[in-house]
């Protein structure tokens, strides 16, 4: 479980995230919002890269601001990107092994558990290729675990890990999590079982831009105008 409470963070009078509090109970949780809701923000709280005004985050009882970035590397907390991280010049079975190696697991374990990475996401290439030779779909397998629902949602069971899933596409979020937050303007709009929270009014409106419900007609114009 990771607990966050009242977390604030202002940079030169913006305030990307306003106070927020939320549970993220375990499993896959969706994280969402329109773009600069605050989602970049909060990771890069989480990841030790930038300092809260106030509030805290605790996961799994452990208060996670006390911590140092590398020691929350170590800790566990790991971060997917968007942008590709893979090193081209290096083979799958090393680019693997570096994470590994970062990972505070045991070095005598290395080659198996690397291999066990490599199966576990599907990557049907041979260990010993040049990433630098794989095509899209596979680089970006070397580089994350986060890509297909049914990948997200096996690495819970798998590593007994929280995984929190950013995502705009709506039905990745819904196949893979159980219960979803959605932030907008650095403030909390919704939290709760993903089916319901996407069908909140307040989260329509953070998506569509607009005041009126979706489900609703615009109002009709006065007369004489």
């Amino acid at each position: 479980m990771i607990e966050v409470e009242s977390l604030t963070v202002r940079f030169a009078g913006v305030t990307p995230i306003d106070d927020m509090s939320v549970v993220f109970p375990g499993g896959t949780c969706g994280l969402i919002g329109p773009n600069g809701a605050g989602k970049t923000t909060f990771f890069n709280v989480l990841s030790g890269f930038v300092k809260p005004a106030a509030g805290s985050i605790t996961a799994f009882g452990q208060n996670m601001l006390k911590l140092s970035d590398y020691k929350r590397a170590r800790w566990g907390l790991r971060r997917t990107f968007q942008t590709e991280m893979a090193i081209e010049k290096l083979s799958v079975f090393d680019n693997v092994a570096l994470i590994h190696e970062h990972s505070g697991a045991k070095r005598s374990t290395r080659n198996e558990d690397v291999l066990k990475a490599i199966e576990f996401v599907g990557l049907e290439t041979p260990p010993n290729a040049k990433v630098g030779g794989l095509g899209a779909r596979e680089r970006r397998l070397v580089g994350e675990t986060s890509h297909l629902a049914d990948v997200i949602q096996k690495i819970p069971g798998e590593v007994g890990a929280l995984v929190i899933l950013v995502d705009h596409d709506m039905s990745l979020v819904s196949a893979c999590c159980a219960t979803t937050a959605v932030v907008d303007f650095g403030k909390l709009v919704a939290a709760g079982p993903t089916a319901e929270v996407l069908r909140d009014e307040h989260v329509m409106r953070a998506y569509l831009g607009t005041e009126t419900p979706v489900d609703e007609p615009d109002p009709e114009p006065e007369d004489g105008s």
